[in-house]
This record gives C-alpha cells, structure tokens and sequence, in this order.
C-alpha cells in the first residue's frame, strides 16, 4: 500500500505542472507560420472525463488554491529562492531528454547551469549561472521525447487528481519514475544519509504549488470567461504539449512558468 501511495503521489506531482488552462473553442487549433491548421487528439472518454474534471475542480478549489494564495504571501526573495532551487532540480530530467531529442548544445548549457547553480547558487537558490551567460533553456521530459521520436499522442484523458495527459505522456511519467529522474533515484529508490524521500515528495509539492501561485489570476480569468471550461483545458493542454514537442518558441495563453521577478515586475 505504502509503494502504491508513493506512486501515486509522483505521478500528482509530476503531471500537475502541466494542468495547463485558457480559453478556446473546444478544439486545438494551431496558428503557427509553418503549420496553419488542427491537430486531431481522440476525446475517448469524453463523458467520464467531465465527470472526472469537475471532481478535479473542487480538489483545485479546496487544496491548490489556498495553498497557492498562502504561497504568495512569502516575500519576493522566498519565492525567486525556491523557484530557482525547483528549476535548478528539474535539469536532472531535462538533461537526459535533450540528449535523447539530439539537443546537444542545450544538454551542456543545462549540465553547466545545473553545476554552477547547485554549487556557486547554493544549491540552485540563486541563478548564478545566468550572470555567466548561460540563460535558462526549455524544459524536457519523456512524453515529449516520445513525440519527438514520432509517437502518436493517443487518446486524450482525464486522471483524478492528476488532471489532463495523453496515453504517450502517461508512458512518459511512467518512465520518468521507474530510471528517469535521477532526483527520484537519489531520494526514494536509494538509502542515503543525505537525502530522504520526504525531500522529493516535498520538492514535487512545492513544484505544483509555485505553478499554481504563478497562473493565480489567468485560471480565475479562464473561469470567468470559458463557456465551456473543460473544452479550453483540453484544447490548451494539447496544444502546449504540440508546441513542447515542436519546441516552438512561444508560450501557451495564461501559461507563466517565469521567473518570480519578472512576474512581480509587470
């Protein structure tokens, strides 16, 4: 039972950063110069996945949000802290996957940032390594390297808790979780005496969290103003793991994963 929960809570943890959400028509249409057009992904269980949607809501509005409104009461300085700490964290994933996706030079920008953060930027609290050039890349992670390497996304679906995903990004955090992320390697699957597996249950909470407390007002807004917000949060998540996948440089709508600074300057 004790294995099953721990599961359970890696997979929370690890699909709840992509819970992404804005308003559209219900389908995923795609305006890129180079792809005009839509991008078919089978709703298989359209009428369990409202049902599962709406559950998921509440969960939102009785734990995730409060906790992301406590969140955002820390001083600008905590917040950057722990943001740059959880970026710093997810490299160990990015890492291998830029490899796996032919990204070279973006493997050794992220393994030098991830070095000079987790020593000179104690460890990773301070973004150290962009004062020397090393701007922060993209995130990677398995489900798009699946994509990358030309499976399909399969049938869309909704997870209690967990939210939305697709059949090749469920594979994707399954083998995240079984050798993938050398940060669940260090803390659960080993018994060291540095680090325990409350550090990386922790590390996935506050990770979801600092999303959450990031995208406070666009979830409100999308709320307000989707007449049908299940359809928007399809069509949203799909579209933003197409362009992960196509890495098109351009951020979903009501989408921020930046940096607390440049939130709190705006």
């Amino acid at each position: 039972m004790n294995k099953f929960l721990s599961l359970l809570l890696i997979l929370l943890f690890s699909l709840i950063g992509n819970q992404v959400i804005a308003g559209d028509d219900g389908q995923l249409k795609l305006n890129e110069n180079n792809n005009n057009g839509y991008l078919e992904t089978n709703d298989c269980f359209e009428k369990v996945n409202r049902g599962i949607f709406a559950f998921n809501q509440g969960i939102d509005k009785v734990i995730f949000k409060p906790l992301a409104k406590g969140y955002r009461m820390f001083p600008q300085p905590v917040r950057s802290g722990a943001s740059n700490a959880l970026s710093n964290l997810g490299n160990v994933v990015t890492v291998p996957n830029n490899v796996l996706q032919g990204q070279f030079k973006s493997a050794g920008i992220n393994s030098a940032r991830f070095l000079i953060n987790s020593t000179l930027g104690i460890g990773g609290l301070f973004d150290v390594a962009s004062y020397y050039g090393l701007k922060k890349r993209d995130k990677e992670d398995y489900g798009q390297t699946l994509g990358v390497w030309g499976a399909s996304s399969g049938c869309y679906f909704v997870l209690p808790v967990l939210g939305p995903t697709t059949v090749r990004d469920s594979l994707g955090s399954v083998i995240n979780i079984i050798g993938g992320d050398a940060w669940y390697n260090v803390t659960v699957v080993n018994d060291t005496q540095y680090f325990s597996e409350a550090d990386y249950y922790t590390s996935r909470l506050l990770s979801g969290i600092d999303f959450r407390a990031k995208n406070l007002e666009s979830f409100d807004s999308l709320e307000k103003s989707s007449v049908d917000i299940y359809a928007s949060v399809r069509s949203l998540y799909l579209q933003d793991r197409y362009r992960k996948v196509k890495n098109i440089d351009k951020t979903t709508d009501t989408l921020s994963d930046d940096d607390w600074e440049e939130l709190d300057s705006q």
